[in-house]
């Protein structure tokens, strides 16, 4: 479904990604973990488009993305391929990024309707259908300032959902949150993907990794250290450093 080949990213000339290479099948969970500032964020985002970066390729089911040193084809191109990798990729941020202006009904049928194409009253249908899957259909008229912070960020899934992608990418979606509303939150994305939804996730929740991935990354200083099955990297790590880094969750 995904296909990361030779990733190379730099910020102002130090290097994070260099060379990177990672398949993501149609229909896995993959879990990207590590400790902050490993480029778990900066991938997701690289994946979805919303990061440039310099050498390799991500494809998305055959749509193909290449670094700006390597881009052979035109802008006009390039931003099709844009377009179409961020209609078949949701994500969802750590902020929510809910317009406060509309209501959570609004919120999720606004892309729909215009990008999409698709009439108000199947729009409407739609969201409706997604707030009962995320739990949130009496809050289909409240506002984003009425909701609890795993409510709003419910209401985001939800969003993403409505545009119909192919995959997920949460961007540590609990982060911001208190810790009882984590759980909901987690909740709601265990359902997702019980229904085969193609998705990656950077958490910092080492027991929910463990529980729904179907692999595990563990990423430090934009390299991948580990890889491998849940089992694999939670009860048999074979790197030194992903042992010391599992040892503050794992006891």
């Amino acid at each position: 479904m995904i296909e990361i080949h030779n990733l190379s990213k730099q910020y102002d000339n130090q290097p994070l990604f260099k060379g990177l290479h990672l398949n993501i099948a149609k229909g896995s969970v993959v879990t990207l973990i590590g400790p902050s500032g490993s480029g778990k964020s900066t991938l997701l985002r690289c994946m979805n488009g919303l990061e440039s970066f310099q050498e390799g390729h991500i494809s998305v089911n055959g749509q193909k993305l290449y670094g700006i040193h390597e881009q052979n084809y035109n802008k006009a191109q390039v931003h099709l391929t844009l377009k179409n990798i961020r209609r078949k990729v949701g994500m969802v941020f750590q902020q929510f990024n809910l317009f406060p202006h509309m209501t959570v009904l609004h919120n999720i049928i606004e892309s729909p309707t215009h990008v999409l194409g698709i009439s108000q009253a199947e729009a409407e249908s739609n969201a409706i259908s997604l707030l009962q899957k995320v739990h949130l259909e009496e809050k289909a008229h409240s506002y984003p300032d009425q909701l609890s912070g795993g409510e709003q960020q419910r209401v985001a899934i939800a969003r993403s959902l409505a545009m119909k992608p192919e995959a997920m990418l949460f961007d540590e979606p609990t982060s911001s949150l208190d810790p009882e509303m984590i759980e909901e939150v987690l909740a709601v994305i265990k359902d997702l993907v019980s229904e085969g939804m193609t998705t990656v996730i950077a958490t910092h929740e080492m027991s929910f990794a463990s529980d729904v991935s179907t692999d595990v990354v563990f990423l430090e200083r934009g390299e991948i250290l580990e890889h491998g099955s849940p089992k694999d990297i939670f009860y048999n790590p074979k790197n030194d450093r992903m042992r010391a880094f599992l040892s503050r969750f794992m006891k």
